[in-house]
């Protein structure tokens, strides 16, 4: 007996090792065939800002309810201008506790900047013209939680703010309990002829449901719990409930329209520090936040009620669709097409930031395959709260697609992902079964596969970053018109899809637009020229040394100064999203 027991210690301890070694020295080539819990991570950025103190600056954003610290890391080379002055780039991941691989393909990124900065033309050309803002952990008490407690693949999302879910005046006091210390919360399951379930005779770790006529064998009594407040209920009352995803700024509304929202928005410690943090960089243009599950690529809008501009729709597919095909397998659409969604970071960084937002969805379970054919098809997810069609605890998974992840377990995940169903004595229900998938399944990739989803993904995000507008001034008629006056013309071009303003932040006039600006010499007209070959000139009526302007993606914009006198003008192009420009002629 004790041998036995010897023996299970060692294979749970072996068993968390692979996904998350234990703590030692975090060096520089960072790695990513394990993953790395909150203490790790942090370590982990203070590693890479060490290496590469000339390129990065690491941020204490803020602290969470719990206390625990936030970190950004700043990547800008400084010698090629300060990061406000370039088109800012920001991701961050792990907004939910438990989607941790979020967090990883933010730190790839970081580490994949600064380690092949010296060694890629292409990557240095992206550190030296944009400035990268990486906050690999949001949800920083979740994510610690998540490694150092027991739970389920789908716990630990919350904000640690606690709530009174069952209106018994007491705040979180019966949540799902670890009764066979295995360090997972899986399922319990009980005997019984009048069950809905029966044994699969083709695997008897999983269950099937009872067609109608048929004999059940087991009912399914849950996640693992006991009545910890005696009220006859069981795990009714965990954690939270505050979604860090739905208590952003922008169209958020209150718990009766959208669960999760918090009192107001920005309630959440950390949520309020990090989107200050974001509105201190008014620079960023594009932005990414990953999660962890669905194989999807999402942008706004998030409702029905919401609509994008062509052009700026047109903005997100060059985006989008690339990104389709760097991670086969992944969709592209809008949030709303997935479903509606209030108080989200999308919908904050478009409407409030003026940044082109996308959400990169990372995990496919139709990889967990074993066969010849890896092409597996998958079937939908089922609704919100509706028990597994396997009775295997995996929501909207049927019995064959159960079967073949218990393969994968066994024969690519080194049986790690499932729990075989073990007896147990319930206080209450007597004589039970507990298994199930544990928490580091359904949802996370193994580490053998998570090199190459860290890699993919972070190379869409250097690919939006080569579409951050990279603007050229030039000034291409300098023409004497009649004694005095001078004609001047400007020409302002996008070499990448991204504009210098979207759409939308002028049409709600966000923040000021660009401005090209004339010194020198006075100024007697100016306007927007509309026909160049028939020199059709829109003038506008006020400050003729100033024009408000903005430069579409791959396109470009020409203006026209009238100018009185001789010497030499400087002309100045500004922007918050791209970079400044300036140059002089003489006239």
């Amino acid at each position: 007996m004790i041998r036995k027991s010897i023996t299970t210690i060692l294979f749970l301890a072996l068993a968390l090792a692979v996904f998350s070694q234990s703590k030692g020295k975090i060096e520089v080539p960072l790695r990513f065939d394990r993953y790395y819990d909150y203490d790790e991570m942090t370590e982990a950025l203070k590693a890479l800002h060490k290496a590469y103190p000339k390129l990065t600056r690491l941020d204490l954003v803020g602290r969470s309810e719990e206390n625990r610290e936030i970190w950004a890391l700043t990547i800008n080379n400084d010698s090629t201008g300060e990061a406000l002055t370039k088109p800012g780039v920001y991701v961050d991941g792990n907004i939910h506790g438990n989607e941790i691989q979020a967090g990883e393909v933010c730190l790839y990124y970081a580490n994949l900047l600064l380690t092949r900065y010296g060694e890629n033309e292409k990557i240095k050309k992206v550190v030296d013209r944009n400035a990268h803002y990486i906050l690999p952990v949001v949800n920083v008490d979740g994510r610690a939680r998540f490694f150092e407690e027991a739970h389920t693949p789908n716990s630990s999302r919350s904000l640690r703010v606690p709530k009174d879910d069952d209106r018994d005046g007491l705040v979180d006091e019966d949540a799902p309990d670890d009764l066979d210390n295995d360090g997972n919360i899986c399922q319990m399951r009980i005997r019984d002829p009048l069950g809905d379930y029966r044994t699969d005779p083709e695997d008897p770790r999983l269950m099937i449901p009872v067609k109608p006529g048929e004999k059940g064998e087991w009912t399914l009594l849950g996640q693992e719990g006991i009545d910890n407040d005696g009220d006859g209920r069981y795990n009714e009352d965990s954690e939270g409930f505050l979604d860090p995803n739905r208590n952003w700024g922008a169209n958020w509304q209150p718990p009766y329209v959208q669960n999760g929202a918090g009192n107001f928005p920005l309630s959440g410690k950390g949520t309020r520090a990090i989107a200050q943090y974001i509105h201190e960089r008014p620079n960023i243009i594009v932005n990414f936040a990953f999660h962890n599950s669905g194989g999807m690529w999402l942008r706004p809008p998030a409702t029905k009620e919401e609509r994008l501009a062509p052009s700026d729709l047109a903005v997100y597919d060059v985006i989008g669709q690339n990104a389709l095909k760097m991670t086969p397998g992944y969709v592209y659409h809008s949030s709303y097409d997935l479903y509606p969604t209030y108080g989200d970071t999308d919908t904050h960084m478009w409407y409030l930031e003026g940044s082109y937002s996308f959400v990169g969805e990372l995990f496919m379970r139709s990889q967990e395959t074993y066969r010849e054919n890896a092409a597996r098809p998958v079937t939908p997810p089922a609704t919100a709260g509706s028990a597994s069609a396997s009775g295997s605890g995996r929501r909207g998974v049927n019995p064959d697609e159960a079967r073949e992840q218990l393969k994968f377990s066994d024969h690519l995940g080194l049986t790690e992902l499932y729990r075989d169903w073990k007896p147990f004595h319930h206080p209450v229900y007597g004589e039970i079964e507990i298994g199930g998938w544990v928490k580091m399944s359904s949802r996370l990739p193994h580490p053998f596969m998570l090199p190459e989803l860290v890699h993919r993904n972070a190379m869409v995000v250097l690919f939006a970053a080569e579409q951050t507008p990279d603007i050229a001034m030039e000034v291409f008629e300098v023409k004497e018109i009649s004694r005095n006056l001078s004609r001047v013309r400007v020409r302002l071009s996008n070499a990448n899809a991204i504009p210098s303003m979207s759409a939308n932040a002028a049409n709600t006039r966000l923040y000021p637009m660009d401005m090209l600006k004339i010194t020198g010499a006075r100024v007697v007209a100016a306007g927007k020229i509309t026909d160049l070959r028939n020199n059709q000139v829109t003038y506008q009526e006020h400050r003729p040394d100033l024009i408000f302007t903005s430069v579409p993606g791959y396109g470009r914009v020409e203006h026209e100064f009238l100018v009185e006198g001789k010497g030499t003008l400087r002309i100045d192009y500004s922007s918050r999203k791209a970079s400044d420009l300036s140059t002089t002629v003489k006239l």
